[in-house]
């Protein structure tokens, strides 16, 4: 696919859990800088104390935009807790911890992952209850909760996948700081007309968060079938101004397989 240079384009966080996998976790920061990005995102902050990681955030002079609440246990299978009965302590646990180290890195959002899980009422229930709770302790210090739909592909048995059912819960839960986390990559998979759907949802506000990967084998966003110049220039065009997350495993290293970026740069 030819990129082509468009007139302005929105922020960029570095997916530091995806890319520059040829360094160790603690040296991704410096990498990404070194690479202009003034901004990352990570899945799990948990293995390392938050004095740790809010110091490599000072030293190289990125912004912390995202992470997730702990999935449950993630080496076990579990993806999220939220829409799981029985499991409300450890949800609420879960939350005050990704709280805590929300406040301590200025990060101001946090995933919460729904958990696998049938769509059925009681988990309907469920999910709505945990996330107004914890929509509240989170408004309670300044962050917004995110809800993303992921593809079954890539998550089977995953309760929320669709873009219509994460906008539903979140006027449901009615909290002016729950919002959708938008995901190409994921969106394509599942829906397409992504066009469409970027102007049927950034205008209502409710998306906080957007990230993007080649479809169909999740690398840099110049492979693949995805037209990612003229969706980003559309992004530009309706107004949104957060950052947008290169959640993408490079085909090789991370730094050769930025000219989508540096074209993009101009």
């Amino acid at each position: 696919m030819a990129f082509v240079i468009v007139p302005a384009m929105p922020r960029f966080a570095a997916n530091l859990s995806l890319m520059y996998a040829e360094h160790p976790f603690l040296d991704r920061f410096a990498a990404a800088r070194a690479d202009g990005f003034d901004a990352v995102e990570f899945l799990f902050p948990y293995e390392h104390a938050p004095e740790l990681l809010g110091g490599l955030l000072k030293a190289n002079g990125v912004q912390h935009v995202l992470f997730n609440a702990s999935p449950g246990d993630w080496a076990a299978g579990e993806r999220g807790l939220a829409c799981l009965p029985g499991r409300k302590r450890e949800f609420q646990n879960t939350i005050v911890q990704a709280l805590d180290y929300a406040k301590a890195l200025a990060c101001p959002r946090v995933h919460v992952m729904a958990g696998l899980a049938p769509a059925n009422a009681e988990a309907q229930t469920t999910y709505v209850r945990n996330l107004a709770w914890a929509a509240q302790r989170a408004a309670d210090v300044g962050v917004d909760l995110l809800i993303e739909p992921i593809n079954p592909r890539d998550m089977p048995g995953y309760f929320l996948s669709r873009q219509a059912q994460a906008h539903e819960l979140v006027m449901e839960v009615g909290a002016p700081n729950l919002k959708v986390q938008m995901d190409l990559y994921h969106c394509q998979i599942v829906e397409g007309d992504l066009a469409m759907k970027l102007r049927q949802y950034l205008p209502t506000g409710r998306v906080g968060h957007m990230q993007i990967a080649g479809v169909p084998d999740r690398h840099e966003p110049d492979a693949g079938e995805l037209n990612y110049p003229y969706l980003l220039a559309l992004i530009d065009s309706l107004g949104y101004e957060g950052h947008i997350g290169c959640e993408y495993r490079p085909r090789a290293g991370t730094s050769a397989g930025l000219d989508w970026l540096r074209r993009l740069r101009g």
